[in-house]
């Protein structure tokens, strides 16, 4: 296989006639990564993977593929594959011909693209499948052949548009371990876009939540799951209440803040700007159902919704100026003490599960 390389995004921009779909973003992905962009439909993660692929073209900025600017070039001399989401295989030719296609224009030999083809489709466990056609095949079948007729070309990145999109949850989770031993097998870069925030947290060394044509946070998964950027990342990741207010004081363990309806919370870190409003994150799976060790770590509110979801029960309580904030609390917890919809709750959480969450630049 060619060497994997680092992908450089700098200062990238796509406008469609008055409307930018990429606002100037600079990105640097890793040689050898699998990394994640992550975010809601029409937040510019496809355009941008596009960009990359050289099926889009670029309004301003550059894509460096390892030493080379690629901007300029067609997707072919880009020594990047892509996978579509549809995966656009061919109906009137068996699999090791849909695999070997690319190869055919670029004039190699009928026997040696063959073979080549079939290396591939044993790669991805599907040489047993060589002679049938596309609608013989299940949609996990047909995602294999696609990765195999991406990876033929031999390429230092491969580009994946919601490769699992059209799968099964079952499908889906099988294919994650399928494309996460790829990966590593094979040791290039892998950039693929999607919706699902389970998805990139499973697969990525590297997570790009996007938002409005916009980076909100790029880093391992762990970091956005644990320390969220911005209030967007916070809720997208929908780990964290987010709750927002006016500054009411500080101190060198952090701030307090007022919600406009009244309490007052704690959060470790410093506001970008004391004049502005001020967001912090709570932890949901750390708010515990009980009275708070000290003031600003948890409020009593009316529980709204309870769902039980086996080894977990999740609490929606409104109150001190907060809607709709969450509390996943163990099974074995709740029922020790079990409140239901309009019982008053006291909920509590330690300082160091509140977070005060940054803003992006406008």
């Amino acid at each position: 296989m060619s060497k994997a390389a680092a992908i450089d995004i700098a200062s990238v921009t796509k406008v469609y006639g008055s409307t930018t779909a990429v606002h100037a973003i600079s990105l640097k992905i890793p040689a050898g990564s699998y990394c994640c962009l992550l975010g809601p439909s029409g937040c510019g993660k496809s355009t941008t993977l596009r960009m990359i692929a050289g099926h889009e073209s670029i309004s301003d900025g550059d894509v460096r593929l390892g030493n080379q600017v690629v901007t300029d070039l067609p997707p072919a001399r880009r020594g990047t594959s892509m996978m579509f989401q549809s995966y656009a295989l061919f109906p009137h030719l068996d699999v090791t011909d849909n695999v070997a296609f690319s190869l055919k224009m670029k004039g190699v030999a009928r026997e040696e693209r063959r073979r080549r083809a079939l290396e591939m489709l044993q790669l991805v466990h599907m040489e047993p499948y060589a002679s049938r056609r596309p609608a013989q095949l299940s949609g996990g079948q047909q995602q294999r052949v696609a990765l195999a007729r991406a990876l033929i070309t031999d390429p230092q990145a491969l580009l994946l548009d919601e490769p699992l999109s059209a799968l099964d949850p079952f499908l889906k989770v099988k294919m994650r371990a399928e494309l996460k031993r790829l990966q590593a097998s094979l040791g290039i870069t892998f950039v693929h876009v999607t919706h699902s925030q389970e998805e990139a947290m499973a697969l990525a060394d590297v997570i790009v939540v996007m938002n409005a044509g916009r980076i909100e946070q790029a880093a391992a998964p762990r970091d956005v799951f644990e320390r969220p950027a911005t209030a967007f990342v916070a809720r997208f990741m929908g780990d964290h209440n987010v709750i927002s207010g006016r500054l009411a004081g500080s101190d060198e363990r952090g701030v307090s803040i007022a919600p406009a309806g009244g309490g007052l919370f704690s959060a470790i870190g410093a506001p970008q700007d004391a004049d502005a409003p001020i967001d912090i994150a709570v932890r949901t799976d750390r708010v515990r159902i009980g009275p708070a060790s000290a003031p600003g770590l948890g409020f009593t509110g009316v529980v709204e919704n309870v769902e039980y979801r086996g080894s977990s029960v999740k609490l929606t309580v409104a109150g001190a100026g907060v809607d709709d904030f969450t509390a996943i609390v163990s099974d074995t917890d709740f029922f020790a003490a079990p409140v239901k919809v309009g019982d008053a709750a006291p909920l509590a959480w330690n300082r160091e599960d509140a977070i005060v969450l940054g803003r992006l630049a406008s």
